[in-house]
């Protein structure tokens, strides 16, 4: 049965329906600039939603950048020792 508005039925007022806010979560996600076209994307989009364009350049892609000097240091170690084990294994 089709239910039509009567005169007893409450209208509905836009203001009320939504006010853009979002209840429970705050929107904490942060911009940056497209490196392509200047557009503001997310920080974590890998592509840029207005030219399209990948950006790659735009973070830094190396594990070094930020970390402190004991962490650097322990890689190259790391990266030193299994170096020298496949070479000792292989002589």
């Amino acid at each position: 049965m089709a239910r039509y508005q009567t005169d007893d039925a409450p209208d509905w007022d836009d203001e009320d329906w939504d006010s853009g806010e979002v209840y429970g979560k705050e929107d904490q996600s942060t911009t940056t600039e497209c490196i392509h076209c200047g557009a503001e994307i997310y920080d974590d989009a890998p592509r840029c939603p207005i030219c399209g364009e990948y950006q790659v350049g735009s973070r830094s892609l190396t594990a070094w950048e930020g970390r402190p000097l004991w962490w650097k240091l322990g890689g190259l170690i790391g990266i030193l020792a299994v170096i020298l084990g496949i070479l000792s294994f292989c002589f």
